[in-house]
């Protein structure tokens, strides 16, 4: 599969503290990758670099081979990256429909109501809740919205900071059930989580975040087999599981 988000040695952090050192990783087209690792290993400020919140101090990052370092946030969305953010982000005092509109401002009305049904389609719950403040709702409900949000500019690459952070493991599951069935349309996902075993489950294939650094990269298979990676990040499989019968693995 040819190359969509490639990064190159990639460093950067925050006033004088390096977070991220000499980061290399790639995402093809329609492809599943998650990066996992303990908090504060540097994942989110991985993800802050790509999307241009935070300068890297070195290295290269291309899209569609087009270099992403000089340009700026919005130019980035623009191109085709659709970011869902730790902590959500979303306007508390408006709808639903409101905060999902958001994110395709910039097309015109057919196009927006046609993408706005797509994601009333992948997230079936936020149908009867489009016209619900945002603060009324579960933490669950507020995450699909956010996911919702980034689908709205029509992203080739969504990419996902903590999406799981605070949810029950039912939500867990149904929130991956509807990422897979995105990738499985096409859509190239990148995810960092601490929840391994739910990352790994959905992903083809999967990065280990130590320190700022990536330590391993294999299938996401694999990486689920290998017994250090289970003591070190996911402990017993079956308090893990998001919910009895749920199944979206490959």
């Amino acid at each position: 599969m040819p190359e969509l988000l490639r990064l190159e040695e990639v460093s950067g952090g925050y006033n004088d503290q390096t977070m991220v050192h000499t980061v290399s990783l790639e995402v093809c087209v329609g492809e599943a990758v998650a990066a996992i690792g303990a908090n504060g290993a540097g994942k989110t400020t991985l993800l802050r670099i790509i999307m241009g919140q935070i300068n890297a101090t070195s290295g290269r990052i291309w899209f569609e081979g087009r270099e992403l370092l000089k340009l700026p946030m919005y130019e980035r969305a623009r191109m085709g990256i659709g970011y869902a953010p730790e902590g959500r982000a979303l306007f508390a005092d408006m709808t639903v429909e409101e905060n999902l509109e958001i994110g395709a401002y910039r097309v015109g009305r057919d196009a927006r109501q046609q993408r706005l049904q797509h994601v009333l389609t992948v997230f079936p719950k936020l149908d009867r809740l489009r016209h619900t403040r945002c603060r009324l709702l579960s933490g669950g409900e507020q995450q699909m919205v956010t996911v919702g949000r980034a689908l709205m500019g029509a992203p080739r690459l969504l990419v996902l900071d903590e999406p799981s952070t605070g949810l029950a493991p039912k939500v867990v599951g149904e929130l991956y059930a509807a990422l897979k069935i995105l990738n499985r349309e096409g859509l190239a996902v990148f995810v960092v989580e601490q929840n391994a075993y739910a990352a790994l489950r959905f992903a083809q294939r999967g990065y280990v975040f130590e320190d700022g650094r990536i330590t391993r990269t294999a299938s996401a298979d694999s990486l689920l087999q290998d017994p250090h990676l289970v003591e070190s990040y996911i402990g017993h499989l079956e308090q893990a599981t998001p919910s009895a019968g749920t199944d979206y693995a490959n």
